[in-house]
């Protein structure tokens, strides 16, 4: 894995703790050379990862909309700084440059971001790792919305695997790196239509 794409907040949280993990997954992109694709904001989360790669020595991808620049106060001392007209645009580059993907702490951003490359997983677009960094729990109530979703038959098992959770960035890295995608064929027959 060369790039990694992590999806996390444009704010802070209400816990330090927050802050520290996007520093610790700062140094652990850098310290396995990975370099970071991101939203390319300044503040919040997203910024405390990119100046952690930044002064470590590694490399830093951004790309963000060009109606984000003032919002998200764009990061411009990256090692490439990309400005796009949407966020479809920014997301489908983000996706290209990336090897794989983790979301960290965020709000409804953060979710629909990561759920979109996890649906783009499922139905075989990429077959690239896909993570969250749970920090504290705060991912607990999605990954038992997700297993929730596999006993009420709307998601597969097979799929519920497409998601590598962990709580120390050094082992979510290693668990990503490790990933091989589950073998699904069509998972919707004839007989599921109504």
């Amino acid at each position: 894995m060369k790039t990694l794409c992590v999806f996390c907040g444009s704010s802070a949280g209400s816990r330090p703790v927050y802050a520290d993990a996007a520093r610790r997954m700062g140094e652990a992109l850098v310290a396995r050379d990975i370099t970071l694709v991101f939203g390319g904001g300044r503040v919040g989360l997203m910024g405390e990862i990119a100046r952690t790669v930044l002064a470590g020595g590694g490399r830093v991808v951004g790309v963000i909309p060009r109606a984000l620049l003032r919002k998200e106060i764009a990061y411009e001392d990256l090692t490439e700084l990309r400005v796009v007209d949407s966020m479809h645009e920014r997301k489908a580059l983000m996706a290209e440059r990336s090897d794989g993907f983790v979301a960290m702490p965020g709000g409804f951003g953060t979710f629909e971001e990561f759920c979109e490359v996890l649906t783009w997983s499922q139905l075989g677009f990429h077959h690239k790792p896909v993570g969250l960094l749970n920090v504290e729990g705060y991912f607990d109530g999605l990954l038992a919305l997700f297993d929730h979703a596999v006993t009420e038959g709307f998601v597969r098992s097979q799929h519920r695997s497409l998601v590598v959770a962990e709580s120390d960035p050094m082992k979510l890295l290693d668990r990503l790196a490790a990933y091989q995608p589950p073998a699904v064929e069509q998972w919707i027959t004839s007989s599921d239509a109504v």
